[in-house]
């Protein structure tokens, strides 16, 4: 719960500028997460969020900018407790979620900079990635068996 918690929140900061708290826990409501003032500041404090400026003399909150070896960590973290089968059609790599975690898987899979997803689509529990050749998704598909340790 706590993976995909935090997970959601570091898409929806992504998505909205959320400054506040109040309004992080509206999103996370509205996404079926129901939590407590305590629970946000703690997951903006292990997130390490910060607040940012932005052009209309607001703020929001962002990832407070980490090491990369922090960042990866994060982003496997979200992979792996997304995870649940993946398989190819040609180009194509579907990738099956725990049911809500799609976006974040994807997100995370951006993050990771997988140079051989041209583009790629999330839905509620299936992303479908465009890859540029079938070796490269053989490849891909290999690398990311690693990942969560199949």
């Amino acid at each position: 719960m706590k993976a995909g918690r935090q997970a959601k929140i570091l898409e929806l900061i992504q998505k909205y500028e959320i400054g506040t708290q109040d309004e992080l826990s509206e999103h996370l409501e509205r996404e079926g997460y129901p939590v407590t003032q305590a629970t946000v500041s703690r997951d903006i404090r292990e997130l390490k969020l910060t607040k940012v400026a932005v052009l209309d003399g607001g703020q929001k909150y962002a990832v407070l900018s980490e090491s990369g070896r922090e960042m990866t960590e994060k982003f496997t973290r979200v992979f792996q407790d997304g995870f649940v089968s993946m398989d190819m059609a040609q180009n194509i790599l579907v990738i099956k979620t725990v049911s809500g975690m799609a976006m974040a898987v994807a997100a995370a899979l951006d993050a990771m900079n997988c140079h051989e997803i041209v583009g790629s689509i999330a839905g509620d529990d299936t992303i479908m990635c465009a890859v540029r050749t079938v070796e490269e998704t053989a490849a891909l598909m290999r690398r990311l068996r690693r990942i969560v340790g199949e």
